[in-house]
């Protein structure tokens, strides 16, 4: 009796211990929502309610305040990845428990389901000690779990070798100011300081002391929507980004990996009406940060997808407004487009919250760089002719095009928050959509260079389609499976292709019609009349490319853009060298699965590739250097200016030394040399990687120039060519053919220097030095072009 009384006190005593450990606290903040929570100003802690164990939520993590570095890539307003979690009771703790959602057993089946999960690893995320217990709720102190780097800035830091940063918490405290409890969701914020020492000037020259990086990260407890959203089946031919997930519940002559797109929940209120407005609309919500004009620019961009949605039968379901100025910018209600700051410029992009389960995007959030803009400005005052010749203020035209670029730009990364992937063949497609990469297409009109159809002013065709696959409501007398299937070949009998990221790289990728920053629907015959307009714009270069006061430092820097205004198109067109023209096809759905880019294409691509290493093309008007005297003082080289290998002088041949080195890198990659070798073993038709080398030689090492100027450039290219040559025939990723071709072809080159060396005696000299010297040894290569690196281009700005 005495031993159970004993027992019964000892639980008494524990279980007032718990019930008293809120009431000790002095002055609580209370915080009722989807979590109840309390904050202790004189313990700077906040203590969490939880009422329903395994019950699921979504928990994101986001960085509300940036580094400040495109490189870096520490962004404000940064999204980190979702997770559905729930907490679990273990003993005297709380378990925040990720399940493993790459694994399902779709079933009503429980013990079929019990089999998966216990198949496949789980992910405690942290473990709280219980403080209070009471009808079934239970309290846990959540700070230190707010105190961690759960963005990982830290890691991303030591990755990128910019120095190794731990949390300092007598450096940190919870944020109170967007720290927030609502129905459905609570957020909270915590200040980091991360310690360490800045190695790199990248992340030095953005913090204001290299020792100390304070950030604040957001964290947000959301509920899960309900289960009345409508997955939709993915279609690679569709354009739309996907989920995945393994269903080991599947039949076995089925597929076991589903595949569904990411879009917002969306019906109509009236789904027996051709035109309704929706249950719940799509609204976007403009950073109020956003200066004018840019505001209205990114607020016209962003409204071109109201169309797409009207197309489909809504009416006002899809908006764009400024955000509340009391609104947090990262809580999930809210879908953003967000104005970015950085010290460089650099990427823009759309990422959003979307639940983990079925692909239902929750949020949208739009990160759009602030110095892309000044970019756009720049290449345009790069291109016209004389802006500032009589006035420093005429800057109307310059700014509308870069207001142009920022309108597409909006639309552009809002239709990735929809649930839309790039497209980069749609520029073939007369501009098809707004999920290309545009480059813009500056005309000559009456002898001068004109602006006015630069870029897209609306969504295109293939936007059209892709909303309708996405969003467009299944009519009632057909399957859904039916309508998409006939929405994709509507898109298909109108010529409209879809090819997407990897496809489209100049290196790596094969498609000769997807490029990024392109334009035209032959590759080759916009690169001709680009390389017209470079020439057109170059010859009209003048110091009154600049303002009155400013130093010529700055007309070498506008100079850049406009020297290498050829440098994306050349991609494209090079592409078409080896290139294949395929789809994302399916069976039965009658489209051209692969074909090869058709040899007299191919031939004339090489042409064009050729004028990009003839000295005529690229060397700068000798007229022209007396525009770049040696860097002003305050104005020295950046990350985008010309380097140089004259020190402080202007490198005249460095130039063209870079913009070769471009073209030869592209033109003798290694997966495009076995392409070209593949092509011609199965069809003599395509001359192969001998026959472009052939050309290759001709159209360097066999042009000589009369100008002692131009032949020097054409030498420093040829050296350029030399070595990209050599470069192939060792290369590790080079097959045996392309391995075997290239040392005959440089066998062959010095054979016939050897017969020609009088008119470039010294040069061809020192060409057959270095061949010797390579194949005595091949394996002793190491070198590679001595032509300084090309200055930043991609993210191209306008």
């Amino acid at each position: 009796m005495k031993l159970l009384t004993a027992i019964s006190l000892f639980f008494s005593v524990i279980v007032s211990a718990h019930a008293q450990f809120l009431e000790k606290k002095e002055n609580l903040k209370s915080f009722e929502g989807y979590f109840n929570f309390y904050y202790s100003e004189k313990d700077d802690e906040i203590y969490l309610e939880v009422k329903d164990l395994d019950t699921e939520f979504l928990y994101v993590n986001s960085l509300t305040t940036g580094v400040g570095s495109n490189d870096i890539g520490l962004d404000r307003g940064q999204l980190g990845n979702e997770a559905v979690v729930k907490f679990e009771k273990a003993g005297k703790k709380l378990l925040l428990v990720q399940p493993n959602l790459k694994y399902r057993a779709v079933t009503t089946n429980p013990l079929e389901r019990r089999s998966v999960e216990e198949a496949f690893a789980r992910s405690v995320l942290y473990g709280f000690e219980i403080k209070e217990e009471k009808n079934g709720s239970y309290i846990i102190d959540l700070t230190p779990f707010l105190m961690e780097d759960a963005h990982g800035v830290g890691g991303r830091l030591e990755r990128g070798n910019h120095g190794t940063f731990k949390i300092n918490k007598t450096k940190s405290a919870l944020a109170l100011n967007r720290t927030k409890a609502f129905p459905q969701n609570v957020e909270f914020e915590a200040l980091l300081t991360l310690e360490g020492e800045a190695k790199s000037s990248t992340l030095r020259s953005v913090l204001p002391n290299s020792r100390n990086l304070t950030v604040i990260q957001h964290h947000s407890f959301v509920k899960l929507p309900d289960d009345k959203y409508q997955k939709r089946e993915f279609d690679p031919r569709s354009g739309a980004i996907s989920i995945s997930y393994l269903d080991y519940s599947t039949p076995v002559f089925e597929p076991i990996e589903k595949r569904f797109i990411t879009r917002h929940r969306l019906s109509k209120k009236d789904p027996a009406a051709s035109v309704s407005e929706g249950v719940e609309p799509i609204i976007y919500y403009l950073d109020p940060g956003t200066p004018e004009p840019i505001r209205s620019a990114l607020l016209d961009g962003a409204r071109w997808w109201a169309k797409g949605f009207e197309a489909i039968g809504y009416k006002d379901a899809y908006k764009v407004e400024i955000l509340p100025e009391d609104a947090d910018p990262l809580d999930v209600r809210y879908n953003v487009i967000q104005w970015v700051h950085r010290s460089t410029r650099g990427w823009s992009y759309g990422a959003s919250v979307t639940d983990p389960r079925t692909g239902e995007i929750i949020k949208g959030h739009v990160s759009l760089g602030s110095l892309r803009i000044r970019q756009d400005f720049m290449i345009a005052q790069s291109l016209m002719n004389k802006p500032f010749a009589e006035r420093d203020d005429n800057h109307a035209e310059l700014m509308e095009l870069a207001l142009a670029r920022i309108r597409q730009l909006s639309a552009h990364e809002v239709g990735h928050t929809l649930g839309f992937a790039h497209n980069f063949a749609a520029s073939t497609n007369e501009n098809a959509s707004v999920m290309d990469y545009p480059h813009p297409k500056v005309e000559i009109i009456d002898g001068e260079i004109a602006f006015k159809n630069a870029y897209d002013t609306g969504l295109g065709p293939w936007d059209m389609f892709t909303v309708k696959y996405s969003y467009g409501e299944v009519p009632g007398n057909t399957s859904e499976k039916q309508f998409l299937n006939t929405v994709l070949a509507e898109a298909d009998a109108q010529g409209l292709q879809f090819i997407s990221d990897y496809d489209a790289r100049a290196t790596g990728g094969a498609h000769g019609n997807a490029h990024l920053w392109d334009n035209s629907k032959n590759a080759t015959e916009e690169l001709e009349r680009i390389l017209k307009v470079r020439e057109l714009a170059i010859s009209n270069f003048s110091v009154d490319n600049i303002r009155t006061g400013e130093a010529y430092s700055v007309l070498e820097d506008v100079f850049v853009p406009l020297y290498f205004f050829h440098r994306y198109q050349t991609e494209a067109a090079v592409k078409r060298i080896g290139g294949l023209d395929y789809n994302y096809a399916v069976k039965g759905g009658n489209q051209v699965v692969v074909t090869p880019i058709e040899a007299a294409e191919q031939n004339k691509a090489l042409q064009a590739i050729l004028k990009t290493l003839d000295a005529r093309t690229i060397a700068i008007p000798a007229g022209k250097l007396n525009l770049f005297p040696p860097r002003a003082f305050g104005f020295a080289r950046s990350r985008e200016s010309f380097k140089s290998n004259t020190g402080v002088a202007f490198d005249a041949l460095g130039a063209p030394g870079t913009a070769s080195d471009m073209s030869l890198a592209l033109l003798l990659h290694p997966e495009r040399a076995a392409r070209l070798v593949q092509q011609n073993v199965v069809d003599k038709k395509f001359s192969g990687l001998k026959g472009m080398v052939d050309k290759l030689v001709a159209g360097t090492f066999k042009l000589e120039h009369k100008d002692a100027y131009l032949q020097e450039v054409q030498n420093v290219i040829n050296y350029n060519t030399l070595q990209h040559m050599m470069n192939l025939a060792v290369h590790k990723d080079a097959t045996p053919g392309v391995k075997a071709e290239m040392m005959g072809q440089i066998s062959d080159l010095e054979n016939w220097l050897n017969k020609n060396s009088k008119t470039n005696a010294a040069m061809h000299q020192l060409y057959l030095l270095e061949i010797k010297q390579f194949l005595e040894d091949p394996s002793a290569f190491k070198a590679l072009p001595v032509a300084p690196p090309i200055p930043d281009g991609a993210p191209i700005g306008n």
